[in-house]
C-alpha cells in the first residue's frame, strides 16, 4: 500500500531539512537533531497518561554513572517491570524525549518502566551502550524489592537503536546466566550494522530515516568497522539464537530497517523462540510515535501493551 496520506506532509518537511554540515561539532549536530525530533515525532504524538510516581536514580556502570528514570503505577506492588532502551541512532536521545511511551507502557501494562539513559556515541562507542543497558537490567533486578518489582516478571524493549540494544541485552542475559526475561520487544530494530539488507536501498531516501543517516550512525557507533560483525553489535549475525525470551517484532513497510527486523524475527522463530511479528503497512521509521496524526499508530502502541500484559500474566 502507499505511505499513509497523513504522513506525506511530514515526509515533505523532512526532505527540506538542510543537509548535515560536516564542519559543526557532534554536539551541535545532536542539538539540531533533537530539535527536529521535538518538531516531528514528539509534537505529533498524544500526551502521556498520568502514572503514580516518576523518579530519577543514578546507577553505577563500568567507567561512570548513568541515570535511569523509574515510572511506577499507582497502587501496591510488586509490579512487573519493563526496561526501556530508547532509540536515536546510538548518538541521539534524552530521557525526556521518551517520556510519553514510557508513561503509556506504565499505565497500559500496569508495570514499572525503567527508562535507561545509556551513554551515547561517538563519545562512548560500542560496546559501551549495550553494556550500560545490561548493567541497568542487573541493577533493576538487584533492587527489585525496594523498587516494588516482581523479579520473575521482567521484560525489555525499545525502538530502532533501542531495539538493537534490546536484542543484544537478551543475548547477554542468555550468555551471562541471567536475569531471566519474559519478553523482548523489538520495535523497528537495527539488527545488522553491515547494512546488507535490500530495504536499506529500497527505502533509503524519502522515508524519514535515510541510508546516509544509517551510514553516519554506524560510523559514530563503531570504533572499528570490523565490529559490525560482532553479534553484540549486529545480533542478526549471532550463530545461535536459541534459548532467548519470547519476542515481539514490529516493522514498518517504508523503513530502511524493515528487512533486517523481519529477518531477525524469522531467525528467532527458526531457533524455536516464540515470536509475535507484524509489519505495519503505510508506516515509516518512527511513525508509531505520531498517534495524534496517524490512527493506526495508536493501534501499534496498543498491540505492544497487550503483548506485555499477556507476558506478565
Amino acid at each position: 500500500m502507499p505511505v499513509d496520506p497523513a504522513l506525506v506532509p511530514v515526509l515533505d518537511a523532512a526532505r527540506e531539512t538542510p543537509a548535515r554540515d560536516p564542519n559543526v561539532t557532534v554536539q551541535e549536530q545532536r542539538d539540531n537533531a533533537h530539535g527536529f525530533m521535538q518538531q516531528s515525532f514528539m509534537a505529533l504524538g498524544e500526551p502521556g497518561p498520568d502514572v503514580g510516581k516518576v523518579s530519577d536514580v543514578r546507577v553505577s556502570v563500568d567507567g561512570g554513572e548513568i541515570t535511569v528514570r523509574v515510572y511506577t503505577p499507582p497502587g501496591a506492588g510488586p509490579f512487573p517491570a519493563h526496561i526501556y532502551f530508547h532509540g536515536g541512532a546510538f548518538w541521539l536521545g534524552e530521557l525526556d524525549h521518551f517520556d510519553v511511551p514510557c508513561r503509556e507502557l506504565c499505565a497500559g501494562a500496569g508495570c514499572i518502566v525503567v527508562s535507561v539513559d545509556y551513554r551515547l556515541a561517538p563519545e562512548h562507542r560500542f560496546p559501551v551502550p549495550p553494556e550500560d543497558c545490561y548493567a541497568a537490567l542487573l541493577w533493576t533486578v538487584e533492587h527489585a524489592y525496594e523498587l516494588g518489582i516482581d523479579p520473575s516478571r521482567v521484560s525489555i524493549g525499545g525502538g530502532s537503536a533501542g531495539g538493537n540494544l534490546t536484542a543484544v541485552v537478551a543475548l547477554m542475559a542468555r550468555d551471562r546466566g541471567g536475569p531471566l526475561l519474559v519478553l523482548q520487544v523489538l520495535d523497528i530494530p537495527v539488527t545488522d550494522l553491515t547494512m546488507s539488507c535490500a530495504s536499506i536501498t529500497e527505502n533509503g531516501e524519502g522515508y524519514m530515516l535515510t541510508r546516509g543517516a544509517i551510514e553516519q550512525y554506524c560510523d559514530y557507533y563503531l570504533a572499528d568497522p570490523a565490529d559490525a560483525t560482532n553479534p553484540y553489535a549486529s545480533p542478526m549475525l549471532a550463530d545461535d539464537l536459541s534459548n532467548l525470551p519470547p519476542a515481539v517484532v514490529m516493522t514498518a513497510e517504508f523503513d530502511p530497517l524493515r528487512d533486517e527486523g523481519e529477518r531477525y524475527a524469522d531467525r528467532l522463530a527458526a531457533a524455536g523462540v516464540p515470536v509475535q511479528f507484524k509489519r505495519w503497512d503505510g508506516h515509516v521509521h518512527g511513525s508509531s510515535s505520531m498517534t495524534a496524526l496517524v490512527p493506526s499508530a495508536r493501534d501499534w502502541r496498543n498491540e505492544i501493551i497487550r503483548a506485555l500484559r499477556a507476558a506478565y500474566a
